[in-house]
């Protein structure tokens, strides 16, 4: 990249955590700001607009932790107490009478006047129903103090938080019917090239069926995307242009294949043309000729057309560049280091991202990683990311990351 940010010589290659820190400061600039008000049930994987702060202290007031007795530990002198009330959850007790214990149960509140909570396992009910403790009764034991989680005014999710299922919970607690989240993204997935055939119809000679733009649709789904199918581009000019021009009210358009510097590569084209092209070959394999530009002030990610390929840029470049124009702040996925089950004896001069899956706490790579094998990813549970110039031996630590943590 030269110092104008422009694509660089024909034989130079962006690293990768160069284009990605490009691709996020893009989608800064141009972070979405609009917001709707959803149903709690309905806001699984979507973005949190403003600051979940806490109006209420949880839990509201000191609940026991278990079934047993609440008393005053300094009341305990070896003697019976009696029992003189039973607390159930969703009660409200009265104060604890001196020199007495109260019966209390899990997440019930714990009278006034009460210091601890004693198991009931620790508890000997005599015959005349007072009860004598088996064990050293400390203050505070066995009680959940009010405000342990949260407290009035505290932060609870910052907005760009990312909501599932756990987070749907928290707000749940809080006493939160709705939150404001930001809009879907809207994005427009496109293929190109004469040689697709959609699924169902015949092949002619040459073709093969396409299957980037399923696997890239359901995948945006899945990241709670708008998904605009905009189906299939042919090796023309000026058809290329009329459709990418048709798609104005998008955030994204993602296109699969016609980035490279092919004579039928015509979406490279009439980006250079009609556009600008901000980023454009990196060091990565597979999928070196990703392209980043706008169309017409549209935004435009070009990924490569092999399949693996797609599913590799997508993983670690398109789908970070969603989430940050929501305002998702952690936006790359977890790697763990763990020891390689295989041995990489030629150092490569591109970051390689290898399909793999974990056997016995080992990377076992698929025998075949050709970029147009598909299969190689249904087989694996993750990728290795092997680094450039680097060669490994069985044993070595290198990075893992799991698909789950990218497929959503």
């Amino acid at each position: 990249m030269n110092p104008a940010g422009k694509p660089g010589k024909s034989g130079s290659l962006m690293p990768v955590e160069v284009a990605l820190a490009r691709l996020l400061e893009m989608a800064d600039a141009s972070r979405i700001v609009e917001r709707e008000r959803l149903p709690l049930a309905r806001v699984e994987g979507r973005v949190l607009a403003d600051d979940l702060v806490s109006t209420l202290d949880l839990p509201p007031w000191p609940n026991s932790a278990m079934d047993g007795y609440a008393l005053r530990a300094a009341d305990w002198t070896g003697e019976p107490l009696v029992v003189s009330q039973k607390v159930f959850a969703g009660q409200a007790p009265d104060a604890l009478m001196p020199g007495t214990c109260a019966r209390i149960f899990t997440g019930a509140p714990v009278p006034a006047g009460a210091d601890c909570v004693e198991m009931q396992e620790n508890a000997d009910v005599q015959a005349d129903e007072r009860v004598r403790f088996t064990e050293t009764l400390t203050p505070g034991q066995n009680i959940r103090a009010q405000g342990q989680e949260t407290t009035v005014g505290e932060l609870i999710l910052p907005a760009g938080t990312r909501l599932g299922p756990i987070e749907q919970g928290l707000a749940a607690s809080l006493g939160c019917a709705e939150l404001d989240v930001i809009r879907k993204v809207r994005v427009a997935v496109l293929s190109t090239g004469d040689e697709l055939v959609e699924p169902g119809q015949a092949l002619g000679p040459g073709q093969i069926y396409n299957s980037n733009r399923v696997l890239l649709c359901s995948w945006l789904q899945r990241m709670g995307c708008e998904v605009i199918d905009a189906g299939i581009l042919p090796d023309d000019l000026v058809t290329t242009r009329a459709r990418l021009g048709e798609l104005k009210d998008v955030d994204l358009i993602l296109s699969t294949g016609g980035v490279s510097v092919g004579e039928a590569d015509f979406l490279g084209i009439a980006l250079r043309e009609e556009g600008e092209l901000s980023l454009w070959k990196l060091a990565i394999k597979p999928g070196k000729p990703l392209t980043f530009g706008h169309f017409r002030g549209v935004p435009v990610i070009g990924l490569p057309g092999n399949p693996a390929s797609t599913l590799v840029t997508f993983a670690l470049l398109a789908r970070p560049y969603l989430l940050r124009l929501q305002g998702v702040k952690q936006v790359e996925p977890l790697k763990v280091q763990v020891p390689a089950g295989f041995d990489w004896p030629i150092a490569g001069n591109r970051r390689e991202y290898l399909r793999a899956r974990l056997e016995n706490g080992r990377a076992i790579i698929y025998k075949n990683q050709s970029s147009g094998v598909l299969r190689s990813a249904a087989w694996a549970d993750g990728l290795v990311e092997v680094p450039e110039h680097r060669t490994l031996i069985a044993g070595d630590s290198v990075y893992f990351i799991a698909l789950s943590e990218v497929l959503s």
